[in-house]
């Protein structure tokens, strides 16, 4: 089976799920009208079903490959991006004024799920583009914004990041990479950064690498780092890419999976590069590029666990042992416990999108607050479910779910990598508890709050799950306020669990909105969540207030496995 686009779920979440009618209720984004955005959805659907999903195995079985210092990119993939390129969708959200389309990021969102599970590999690059026309937007100079952003945001041109180095990795204060001013407002860049995604191909014409720096007599540590726009090929003076940069990929990365990604070791021997926003200020610049990316990452997570998860249904339906193994209660099970976590991660997801749709239409300061809180949930829940379900994928197929031939197995060896990139989903998990509440809570009980008015307005209708989800969300707020009383490194211990619960909470609220204004099927999914999903919390909640001792009381040896007499 072929992967299909789930225009219709996602649809059903903008019009009846998440306040996305009003993000168009707004001025800014007036123009996204219900009928504007399921019309985008069915193009983008299109596009993926028909044009990227086909290219995934070939860039699995065909990886990019590194010949005489160029990357040459898995087949069909040039094609694939000139059709995302040639369509508008790298600047969906960009800014009218350089060519973007300016809709909000809800749609842009979706349409990045979509591209997801049609084809991650190479999604990969549209997403990281996007990130550096953000940060662009925000921070470059109006020079750098009217040289770049018209060709990133046309697809003539790709963006990458540059932050990680071998010996600073999350510390990125750590790194080395030098920045000497040239006298004549440009900047020689000398280091070597790892890790770096698409950071070369021949699918664009030149590759935009904003690389962090640090310049002479700059402080040690995060504050001392600076931000640089550095081309492969220098832009003449008329905006084409002209002499090649002091710039190389040094090797590609052998990895479990996203083959079709090519994953560069990149070496910078006084490259020429100019400073984006303000000196020493790189990292403010950086995370603006990031916090994009993040929710980018939860919803390729939500991607390719929809691609699994169609996949492993329609095995399901056709593999006959002792008449179809869809039948069978535990196959069921994982089928149906997948599908209700996969609708919980993508209405978090999107809801984390209308927030920040709202906060850039209005300024208010509650719905920044909001979309920063359900940024580190939606990256780490999106991608943790995408683990799972593509696991449970494998898992359903059986002995032939190992077999690459099926292609279950590819999912499962893509979406790894997603729980660890931009911030691994531990460091998720300690943002969530540590900065995310240093507002004394604020923000998360506002959301609590929320799920409990929604519960108590439901309880006529479906008193049932209306229940479940009260009980789920006040046991969350009593954890949350004793969390509060806690120091960090106390907090950190039970970091991961806490925002898993927090999820689950978040999903059974959308769950419950769905099961209200859905049908049969949307209301049979919810009894699945509240009664096979969201009572994981409880495990979740008692390892979230364990406390540090019972980690701290355990010696390194024996974490090695050396119990000594």
């Amino acid at each position: 089976m072929s992967y299909k686009a789930p225009v219709a779920q996602i649809d059903f979440i903008l019009r009846h799920v998440v306040p996305f009618a009003d993000v168009a209720a707004t001025e800014r984004f007036a123009e996204a009208t219900p009928e504007t955005a399921t019309a985008i959805l069915d193009e983008a659907g299109k596009l993926c079903s028909e044009v990227l999903a086909p290219l995934n195995m070939a860039g699995d079985h065909s990886p990019a490959v590194l010949e005489n210092g160029v990357v040459r990119s898995s087949p069909g993939f040039a094609d694939g991006f000139r059709a995302i390129a040639d369509g508008g969708w790298v600047g969906v959200s960009a800014d009218p004024e350089h060519g973007g389309m300016g809709l909000p990021q809800a749609l842009n969102m979706s349409v990045a799920e979509m591209m997801s599970g049609a084809n991650l590999a190479l999604q990969l690059n549209p997403l990281l583009t996007q990130g550096q026309i953000e940060a662009l937007e925000h921070h470059a100079s109006d020079e750098l914004k009217a040289l770049y952003l018209p060709k990133l945001i046309s697809g003539e041109w790709s963006g990458t990041m540059n932050l990680t180095e071998p010996g600073a990795g999350s510390d990125v204060g750590a790194l080395t990479t030098r920045a000497e001013p040239a006298g004549d407002g440009t900047y020689r860049i000398t280091g070597q950064k790892i890790y770096i995604t698409w950071g070369d191909s021949d699918v664009t014409s030149n590759v935009c690498h904003l690389v962090l720096a640090r310049l002479p007599g700059a402080d040690k540590g995060t504050r001392g780092i600076s931000l640089f726009m550095v081309p492969k090929f220098i832009p003449d003076d008329q905006g084409n890419p002209g002499v090649a940069n002091d710039l190389k990929v040094v090797s590609l990365e052998e990895k479990l999976g996203i083959h079709g990604s090519p994953t560069c070791v990149m070496s910078y021997d006084g490259a020429t590069g100019w400073l984006v926003g303000a000196e020493n200020k790189g990292m403010a610049a950086m995370f603006t590029m990031m916090n994009c990316a993040r929710l980018g990452v939860g919803m390729q997570g939500v991607g390719v666990a929809e691609a699994a998860l169609q996949k492993a249904v329609a095995y399901a339906q056709d593999r006959n042992q002792m008449g179809p193994i869809i039948r069978h209660p535990d196959v069921r099970r994982m089928l149906a416990t997948a599908r209700a976590e996969v609708f919980a991660a993508r209405a978090i997801g999107l809801a984390c999108a209308t927030a920040i749709d709202m906060e850039r239409a209005t300024g208010d300061a509650d719905h920044a607050a909001r979309a920063a809180f359900l940024t580190p949930i939606a990256k780490a829940y999106g991608t943790d479910t995408g683990i799972r379900v593509a696991d449970m994928g494998v898992q359903v197929h059986g002995g032939m779910g190992y077999v690459e031939e099926t292609g279950a197995a590819q999912y499962l060896r893509d979406v790894r990598i997603t729980s660890i990139y931009e911030g691994t989903n531990g460091i998720q998990a300690m943002d969530l508890v540590g900065r995310k509440l240093a507002d004394g809570g604020d923000a998360a009980m506002r959301l609590l709050d929320e799920v409990l008015d929604g519960a108590k307005a439901a309880q006529a209708d479906n008193p049932e799950l209306a229940h479940q989800l009260w009980q789920a969300a006040e046991t969350l707020r009593e954890a949350t306020i004793a969390l509060l009383d806690r120091d960090l490194p106390v907090r950190f211990a039970g970091a991961v669990p806490y925002l898993t619960a927090f999820a689950r909470v978040l999903g059974g609220h959308y769950h419950l909105r769905a099961a209200l204004r859905g049908g049969e099927s949307h209301r049979a999914l919810a009894r699945v969540f509240m009664a096979r999903v969201l009572p994981r919390n409880a495990g979740d909640l008692a390892e979230a207030l364990a406390g540090l001792d019972d980690l701290t009381g355990i010696a390194d040896e024996a974490l090695a496995g050396d119990f000594a007499a």
